[in-house]
């Protein structure tokens, strides 16, 4: 590519060089050393030009540079000299033209590739040496310096890193790796040094097959261009047409060569590719890799959606939800005792309940005597007390049933979620409810593939039924496909008849065979296995799902720009044939007309490098703002737990208790709960407002911050009434539906709080 740029910039030089100094020879009297002059200088064009064409027909291409060589020829041969050497000037201006619009078009893939680390520091028996990148293997100890790239994936080791990833995920603000947590090749160092213990060679690495799938981009031609190819051949013919006519209608050559240079299809076979190529360029700067022309076409035209579900609809981390405990032991000290247990497993499960009580500043004990029974649980001593931590059968075997247990196991089925019940010396004391949480930017997501073109949307999943459908029933999918296993999933993706194309979007090993019989595999490429990053024709690098509706926009208008460039490019050229055809264009004047028209074109098909996705480029919410609502969201979720599990307990516990309990529960409302809406409504609400923009977009919002107060101060004066010796029966059921009522509206609530606020910090 690079010896390609430098042959069109010499023969650009070498023609204007020829061109002035021809006319400077004609000024002073000379015409016949300005005729040599001008027929020396055209002669590299013309002899590029014939090398072109014929490895063209060597590959059983178009040779569509032909008409440019008749041109030039022909020029030459009716000795016209000084319009032989402007046409060679238009050529190789249009071919330096060509490469600098390929190379703004590829300017993002072209990034990653230069980004690519050559070396990497690694320790040596205690000293630090410098290494040539295919010398890593995993377990080495590496030095990432301030400002250099992380040469192949790994952990970090001691102090934390924080990392510029915008090059790979389209990131701009640098993220904080702690210690243990895994670092991407090609993040760079934004900070201090930090170490990092390699976990694959480099060839292996995260970014290597990044760099893979690039070059095998940059190499893919584009349906289109292609397509372009052969209606330049079509164009060879009508041209030639179009000359003889005018010629043996005028009997004037000069007719023939004025058709000739304006009947240049350089609009068809520049500005396709061009448009295209920019699509994908602009696709990689958000972190969407298209693998070809091919695949951003098929995905401007995508109608039906398959979509995996965990990883890809969902976080595929479980999260802690909610917590049954018995009350003499509290949720608090029944998770902090079920985490202690299982620091020593590394199942996902246990991981994430070990997270959800480091996250609430708990400290944990060190669990001895430990057994682990594969797929059902862990036994242990915690503190002197014998704990048995997993599934119901497991946990209950030694231990007396709890008396809320069926009613939990209903729950974990209604809500389509994971049990995880705790046994402590010989009793069942509690459970935690784990969920696979949708992701926050999914339903966007959906929303704005669908007004993109999607019209049909299906998911699949390998998970239960009931855990499927729940998922499906709140994200408004068309179709359930539960209990899939890898070849369900392929059938079912070849199967489908649309008159659009399929996509199939998978992050896992057993995606990849759906991804690959799809007509555009879309691999979730952060977390994603390198199967199905193989399989796909379209890899995110960054895990958020809004940016493949992204790259549909993208797609969509890049194609349509591409349509624009070639019907308004053509139709010029053809007006300029009928023109020279007539006699009313001259072939020095039509040479400039169509370079001017290659201009044109090509500036158009620029544009591809410009859409932009939603909220790109528009105020978006400050992510520090961001990370605060959501750190506040996370620290009022045990309010929310703790509202369930009273509804839940009214019923059983004494009447003498409800008092004491409705008390705990409203204080935690008044000082926490009330406070945090009422900020929101005075502080947030007008920034979001300004954001979204119209009279005052929140007001739906707004209107749910009263209904949660009225409620909480329903529940106050229930509270205050409530006579020495209890509540009745009625007074009950009144409580347990103010409850659950209230558990509803803020879950909800926050639900939505946070996929507004996600949306409009989309653009930072």
């Amino acid at each position: 590519m690079n010896r390609r740029r430098t042959t069109n910039l010499l023969l650009l030089a070498i023609s204007a060089a020829a061109l002035a100094t021809g006319l400077s020879a004609r000024l002073i009297g000379e015409p016949q050393w300005a005729d040599w002059v001008w027929l020396v200088g055209s002669a590299p064009v013309l002899l590029v030009v014939l090398v072109g064409i014929a490895r063209a027909v060597l590959r059983r291409e178009a040779g569509v540079d032909l008409i440019a060589l008749l041109s030039m020829t022909g020029a030459m041969t009716l000795g016209e000299y000084l319009i032989g050497a402007v046409i060679g000037l238009m050529l190789a201006s249009g071919r330096s033209l060509e490469d600098f619009a390929e190379v703004r078009a590829r300017r993002e893939m072209s990034a990653l590739l230069s980004r690519t680390p050559r070396t990497a520091n690694r320790y040596e028996g205690g000293e630090l040496v410098q290494v040539p990148l295919d010398r890593i293997t995993p377990g080495d100890r590496l030095l990432v310096r301030p400002g250099e790239a992380v040469p192949t994936d790994g952990t970090v080791s001691g102090a934390a890193a924080v990392l510029d990833e915008s090059a790979l995920t389209g990131e701009p603000l640098p993220v904080r790796r702690a210690s243990g947590e895994v670092v991407r090749s090609d993040a760079v160092n934004a900070a201090t040094p930090f170490e990092v213990i390699a976990t694959t060679p480099a060839a292996d690495s995260t970014f290597a097959g990044i760099v893979r799938l690039v070059e095998a981009a940059q190499r893919a031609k584009a349906p289109a261009a292609r397509l372009a190819d052969q209606y330049a051949l079509l164009f060879i013919p009508l041209s030639l047409a179009v000359a003889a006519g005018a010629w043996l209608a005028t009997g004037d050559p000069l007719r023939a060569l004025a058709v000739l240079v304006v009947a240049t299809p350089c609009p068809l076979i520049l500005a396709v590719p061009v448009a295209i190529v920019a699509g994908m360029s602009r696709c990689a700067k958000r972190g969407v890799l298209v693998k070809g022309g091919g695949m951003l076409e098929k995905l401007a035209q995508a109608t039906t959606l398959f979509f995996d579900k965990t990883g890809t609809l969902t976080g595929g981390r479980v999260r802690l939800v909610a917590i049954e405990a018995d009350p003499q032991l509290g949720a608090t000290e029944l998770l902090r005792i079920a985490a202690s247990l299982d620091q020593v497993s590394q199942h996902p499960v246990a991981r994430a309940i070990v997270y959800a009580a480091r996250d609430r500043g708990l400290r944990l004990s060190m669990p001895s005597a430990v057994e682990e029974q594969p797929g059902a649980g862990l036994t242990g001593v915690v503190d002197d007390r014998r704990v048995a931590v997993g599934s119901y059968a497991f946990a209950a075997a030694p231990a007396a049933p709890a008396d809320w247990s069926r009613r939990f196991l209903r729950r974990m089925g209604y809500d389509g979620a994971t049990g995880v019940f705790v046994a402590i010396d010989g009793a069942v004391a509690g459970a935690l409810l784990l969920l696979d949480e949708i992701r926050l930017e999914t339903p966007r997501a959906l929303r704005l593939l669908r007004k993109a073109g999607v019209e049909r949307i299906v998911m699949l999943t390998g998970d239960r039924r009931d855990v499927a459908e729940t998922i499906g029933a709140l994200l408004g999918v068309d179709q359930v496909l539960a209990e899939q296993q890898p070849q369900d999933k392929l059938a079912a993706i070849k199967a489908s008849r649309s008159p659009g194309s399929t996509i199939m979007v998978g992050d896992g090993v057993n995606d990849a065979p759906a991804l690959a019989a799809a007509d555009v595999g879309v691999a979730m490429g952060e977390r994603g296995t390198a199967a199905s990053s193989e399989a796909a024709g379209i890899v995110l690098l960054i895990d958020r799902l809004d940016r493949l509706a992204e790259a549909v926009r993208i797609a969509h208008r890049s194609r349509t720009i591409a349509i624009e460039s070639v019907v308004a490019g053509m139709g010029l050229s053809i007006a300029a044939m009928g023109a020279a055809a007539l006699g009313y264009l001259p072939p020095l004047a039509g040479a400039i007309l169509q370079e001017a028209i290659d201009v044109a074109v090509l500036l158009n098909a620029l544009r591809a490098l410009h859409v932009h996705g939603p909220r790109e480029g528009r105020p978006a919410l400050p992510t520090a703002e961001l990370d605060a609502l959501k750190t506040e969201h996370d620290e009022l979720s045990p309010i929310l737990e703790r509202v369930r599990s009273a509804a839940d307990r009214l019923g059983m516990i004494p009447a003498d208790e409800v008092a004491g309990e409705l008390a705990d529960l409203n204080e935690m409302l008044r000082e926490k709960l009330i406070p945090h809406e009422r900020r929101d409504d005075a502080q947030m609400y007008p920034v979001v407002a300004r954001l979204i923009g119209g009279d005052y977009p929140m007001a739906a919002m707004s209107r749910t911050h009263r209904e949660i107060q009225n409620l909480a101060r329903l529940l106050s004066r229930i509270e205050g009434d409530l006579p020495p010796e209890g509540p009745d029966t009625a007074t009950v059921a009144e409580l347990q539906r103010v409850l659950y009522g209230l558990d509803a509206v803020l879950r909800l609530h926050f639900a939505q709080e946070d996929e507004i606020y996600h949306s409009l910090a989309d653009a930072a």
